[in-house]
């Protein structure tokens, strides 16, 4: 089966987590409407293995932040671009201004991945 994968990398002020996580809830109920297969949302907790790059590092995570790990599962690349489309042009998502979000958008790490073990 061909999937598509959407992931993220996000600092959240710590101060603003339980705006974040109800932003995530009414988000993810939309992507999963419109076609998306699965969308989490996770809070980093050990993210400072010895000897590799913190997740706080790569997310240049202040000490007042929290690190958000989340990702968005479709069928295809295809079907993730035609849901994310429709997501985007949903009314509840525009009355969702970039102002308003409890992160700074210009910060969020995102990039497309094609799954090569799924088990």
């Amino acid at each position: 089966m061909e999937q598509y994968v959407d992931g993220y990398l996000i600092p959240v002020p710590a101060d603003r987590l339980d705006d974040y996580r109800e932003l995530a809830r009414k988000a993810g109920a939309i992507w999963r409407e419109h076609g998306a297969l699965a969308f989490w949302e996770c809070v980093g907790d050990d993210l400072d293995a010895p000897g590799m790059v913190s997740f706080r590092a790569a997310a240049a995570a202040g000490p007042d932040e929290v690190v958000m790990f989340s990702w968005i599962v479709f069928a295809s690349r295809a079907d993730r671009d035609r849901i994310n489309a429709a997501v985007m042009a949903d009314p509840r998502i525009q009355a969702m201004p970039p102002e308003d979000m409890p992160f700074d958008c210009q910060r969020m790490a995102f990039g497309g991945f094609i799954p090569i073990v799924v088990g």
